[in-house]
């Protein structure tokens, strides 16, 4: 039976030393056998391959352009380096356009003036006739004034509810799609 020292693979120490085999006969140095043992095998020369490519002399190679306003790190070779670590974001953008929102003040007026510079600006206008509960004559009042005003800037007044309370009037070159009339949640959460 085998023990666990052979099981694992190496010698076992309370095992009897077994004895030396002999030494092979010398053999004729004149039979063939003994001549391929006689021979060393040659050695062939080690040759180390490089892709360094030796540039013809007297020809220069045209670095790379360097990229307009390029102000980051360059390589020995003299071309633009890109540190794809070293990211920093941009600097921070003033918006130049905004959703205002509007609705009569306490005197239940709505501010024409204001809302038509707005809109010349290009910031879209949501003009909210809610507050305006019981009066109805006085909704359709403020209706009309922005319906004059935007034949005045030459944009449309959108409804976003059925009762035509909450109207939207895009800034200029504010693309509204009239095509597609779902508003909510319910719309995105299909898709």
């Amino acid at each position: 039976m085998a023990s666990l020292w052979q099981f694992f693979g190496l010698p076992d120490p309370e095992a009897v030393p077994v004895p030396n085999r002999p030494a092979p006969a010398p053999q004729d140095p004149l039979k063939p056998e003994s001549v391929q043992q006689i021979i060393a095998p040659i050695q062939e020369p080690v040759v180390t391959i490089t892709n360094d490519v030796p540039e013809p002399v007297g020809v220069r190679s045209q670095p790379k352009p360097v990229p307009l306003g390029w102000r980051g790190p360059m390589t020995a070779d003299g071309e633009p380096f890109h540190d794809l670590g070293a990211h920093g974001s941009p600097p921070p953008r003033v918006p130049n356009q905004a959703l205002r929102y509007v609705s009569p003040d306490s005197m239940n007026r709505l501010p024409t003036r204001e809302i038509a510079k707005r809109i010349q600006q290009g910031d879209t206008v949501i003009v909210d006739l809610r507050p305006l509960v019981h009066m109805d004559t006085h909704q359709n009042v403020c209706r009309r004034e922005l319906k004059q005003l935007s034949d005045d800037v030459g944009v449309g007044v959108f409804a976003l509810d059925a009762e035509d309370k909450l109207l939207l009037m895009p800034g200029k070159n504010v693309v509204v799609d009239v095509n597609g009339h779902e508003l909510g949640l319910i719309p995105l959460l299909k898709t």
